[in-house]
C-alpha cells in the first residue's frame, strides 16, 4: 500500500483531511463543535484510489488528531462508522 502524504484544513466551524497520489485527491470532511467533539460527514475516495488504503489513512489521521488534540469524532459517515466497528481499539476517540 502507498504512503500518504495527508494535510488538514480547518475553519472555525468546518474541516477536511485530504491527500493527493498520482493526480487524484481523497477527502474526508467533518463538522466542528465547540469545545471538543467533530462530526464526521463525508469520505470520498475517488476510483482511482479505491483499494489503496486511502480512506482509511484518512480515518486513522482523524483518530490520530482526535487522540492528540483531545476531541470526539462522531462518526455519522457510513464509511467512517464502519471502520470505528472494525477497530474496536479506536473507542476512546468516538462518541456513539
Amino acid at each position: 500500500m502507498p504512503e500518504f502524504v495527508i494535510q488538514r484544513e480547518d475553519s472555525d466551524t468546518k474541516g477536511r483531511l485530504f491527500l493527493i497520489h498520482e493526480g487524484s485527491d481523497a477527502e474526508l470532511t467533518y463538522s466542528i463543535l465547540p469545545p471538543k467533539t467533530r462530526i464526521a460527514d463525508h469520505t470520498g475516495v475517488p476510483d482511482a484510489l479505491r483499494g489503496t488504503g486511502a480512506g482509511l489513512a484518512l480515518v486513522e489521521r482523524l483518530v490520530l488528531d482526535a487522540r492528540t488534540e483531545g476531541w470526539k469524532i462522531v462518526p455519522l459517515c457510513p464509511f467512517v462508522n464502519s471502520q470505528r466497528a472494525q477497530h474496536p481499539e479506536w473507542a476512546d476517540v468516538f462518541n456513539v
